[in-house]
């Protein structure tokens, strides 16, 4: 593999049970590599290793007066120094290009389990160990890579040298042995010590990182209740135990440094000395006594190489197992749908066909009985705010964990859990949604599975029995967990609450996958953007007035948080998937453009499933239908007049008022009837 093919066509499929089970599946992946840089590796430190051989004819021809041997020591010498000089380059070239290789693969990796989990990632890691794990981890993964060949051409060099020194001079080759032991096992008991110091580095690291990412985050809301100075505060704290826990690795690292300086200097000197005692009584020559100290000094630099790799295998290990951590985590129902994966599209019952002749689908959720009918605006009003975004995710096909379906006291219990645990947990919720007995094929509910899913008709109290994992939710009947993810992505959008842009101008915001019947000027029209793109163009000078090539600052921080999510909104709209899911779309805009937003939102999407999550009587006066989830479970079913006259725990939520209160009148006018009043006056 060289760096010009990259990226790969198929990085593979990481064995992820331990971190050093994943180094040892990239050597294997790379075995090519490896090999390549062992062999260059040998050649360069073999031809260093013949110089004290080549110096010693030398003398010895010089000794004997031998002009002949002089100039065959010197041919030898030229060949050596060019061996050693092609040596070091090509192993220099392909030791990097295992390097940048190894890198390239694990962040090929990572990119596409973040990909396959989506939202729910940041549930699962903390976005700081994300960062970090993509960033300084993978550079030290790559580092052990490049130093595996380099460390074995090290020692395959270094018994030959030993063995060639003990069958030539075995009082001295036995002395140089013996003391190239005992220097490996004086550094050996150190690294352990190290590498926990590094750890500790890194993580202290990666609270940092995280803090600072949060800061900056809300850095807008921090100076309007003016808490900069106690996050900034918090972070010079931070960035002290930082600091701290560098300058303590350091040490360790330099006292072991300084070992393998000072220990193979004593051990040159030992054998230097006795040595030349045995020169001096006449039991080697001179020559002989040069060979062997050119030999022991080789030595040195192999035990260089091996505390090199000691270093970079202590500080890739750790990152290893937080890399494989990361790419262990599996959304629910993710191995079936790899089970799946090839069955032909023309086979499966939700291909996107042509936009303009495909049918609306359904959605239908065992777990709550939440249903969407086919065409539908079907606006979902939670009792639970915090329900709402999990269930959002959930319909999407992309919940975060069994913990989602849990009381709240099993929820700490799941984020303390490692990988392994998670894995198991994901594999006994796809055991059961395998079992369970799925609603028909035109996505309308079924009869009670066996998963012990609530239905619509099921008690909001859900009777106290402990309930099981819910199966997953089907997409004209078919199960949305089941799919191929790329299939699933395509026909269902989500949009949190929170969406977020990227910087660049408007014209590739606006460049997503869609079905081509909608417009932008259409989804910013019904998005109700116009202040914003002229907010755009006064902020960009060089957009010549041309809003599409107005730039977008990171994150849209140059905007306000209605102007945001209203350009997320025609985003979204721009996709026109076959189920548009919408979590507080409008909770940022002014009541006056929410009921525009409501009014064109029904308009474009006409015919087209989509489902709100709100409790804004502008929104969901204007829905097909409401449905009030209430706990677990979807309780009641009706448009949004009948829910406020039938419903005190729905009238509840929607109006702000406690449940106790009385039904609002015909003649009572509600936010929704007021605005309309104004639009139509």
């Amino acid at each position: 593999m060289q760096i010009r093919d990259l990226p790969y066509s198929d990085p593979g499929a990481p064995d992820v049970r331990s971190g050093f089970r994943l180094l040892l599946w990239l050597g294997r992946m790379q075995l090519g590599g490896q090999l390549k840089a062992l062999g260059w590796g040998v050649l360069q430190l073999a031809s260093i290793a013949s110089f004290p051989a080549v110096a010693g004819l030398a003398v010895t021809a010089v000794v004997h007066n031998s002009g002949s041997d002089l100039a065959l020591a010197g041919a030898a010498m030229a060949v050596v120094t060019v061996a050693v000089t092609v040596g070091d380059t090509m192993l220099h070239r392909v030791a990097v290009t295992n390097w940048i290789t190894a890198a390239a693969r694990i962040q090929q990796l990572l990119a596409r389990r973040t990909a396959a989990l989506g939202a729910t990632l940041t549930r699962r890691v903390a976005a700081g160990e994300v960062v970090a794990v993509s960033t300084g981890d993978i550079e030290r993964i790559g580092w052990c890579v490049e130093a595996v060949s380099r460390f074995s051409a090290a020692l395959l060099t270094t018994l030959g040298v030993c063995a060639a020194l003990v069958v030539y001079q075995p009082q001295l080759g036995l002395l140089a042995c013996a003391g190239m032991l005992a220097l490996a096992l004086t550094v050996l008991p150190l690294l352990p010590r190290a590498t926990r110091r590094a750890d500790t580095q890194r993580e202290r690291a990666g609270r940092a990182t995280e803090l600072a990412a949060d800061t900056v985050a809300g850095l807008r809301v921090l100076r309007g209740i003016g808490g900069e100075d106690l996050f900034l505060d918090r972070y010079r704290r931070a960035s002290q135990q930082v600091r701290h826990a560098a300058v303590r690795t350091a040490r360790m690292w330099s006292f072991i440094e300084a070992l393998q300086v000072a220990l193979p200097g004593l051990l040159l000197v030992g054998v230097v000395w006795y040595g030349a005692r045995l020169a001096l009584d006449g039991r080697i020559a001179v020559g002989e006594l040069v060979m062997v100290y050119g030999a022991v000094s080789f030595l040195l630099l192999p035990l260089q190489l091996f505390g090199e790799f000691a270093m970079s295998y202590s500080f890739s290990r750790p990152s290893a197992t937080r890399a494989a951590r990361v790419l262990g985590l599996r959304r629910p129902g993710e191995d079936h749908g790899a089970a799946r994966a090839d069955i032909p599209k023309e086979e499966g019952k939700v291909q996107a066909p042509p936009a303009e002749t495909r049918a609306p689908v359904g959605l239908y959720d065992p777990g709550t009985g939440l249903h969407a009918p086919p065409g539908q605006l079907t606006a979902v009003v939670c009792g639970d705010p915090d329900a709402a975004g999990r269930l959002a995710e959930r319909l999407g096909g992309h919940p975060a964990s069994e913990a989602d379906v849990c009381d709240g006291s099993d929820t700490e219990a799941w984020a303390g859990s490692d990988t392994a645990d998670l894995e198991g947990k994901d594999a006994a919720v796809q055991d059961r949604r395998d079992a369970a007995v799925l609603g028909g094929s035109d996505g309308e509910p079924g009869e009670a599975d066996q998963t012990g899913a609530v239905h619509p008709e099921a008690d909001r109290t859900g009777g106290g029995e402990e309930r099981a994992a819910p199966a997953s939710v089907l997409l004209d009947g078919v199960p949305l967990d089941g799919m191929p993810l790329e299939q699933a992505r395509a026909a269902v959008l989500v949009q949190d609450k929170d969406p977020v842009l990227l910087s660049g101008t408007l014209a590739e915001l606006l460049d997503v996958p869609s079905s081509g019947q909608v417009t932008s000027a259409q989804a910013l029209e019904a998005a109700q953007c116009g202040d914003v793109l002229k907010a755009l163009v006064q902020g960009s000078p060089d957009a010549d007035g041309d809003p599409m090539r107005a730039r977008i600052t990171e994150r849209g921080r140059s905007l306000s948080g209605g102007q945001r999510q209203r350009l997320a909104l025609a985003r979204s709209l721009l996709t026109d998937p076959e189920v548009l899911i919408l979590d507080e779309p409008t909770s940022a805009v002014d009541s006056h453009t929410e009921a525009r937003i409501a009014r064109e939102l029904v308009k474009l999407r006409s015919g087209r499933t989509t489902v709100v999550f709100s409790s804004s009587p502008l929104l969901l006066d204007r829905a097909d239908r409401v449905v009030f989830v209430d706990g677990s479970a979807a309780a009641v079913t009706g448009t949004h007049r009948q829910l406020l006259h039938s419903d005190a725990a729905y009238r509840a939520v929607v109006t702000r008022e406690p449940q106790g209160a009385a039904p609002v009148r015909a003649g009572r006018r509600t936010k929704a009837a007021h605005t309309e009043g104004v639009e139509s006056a």
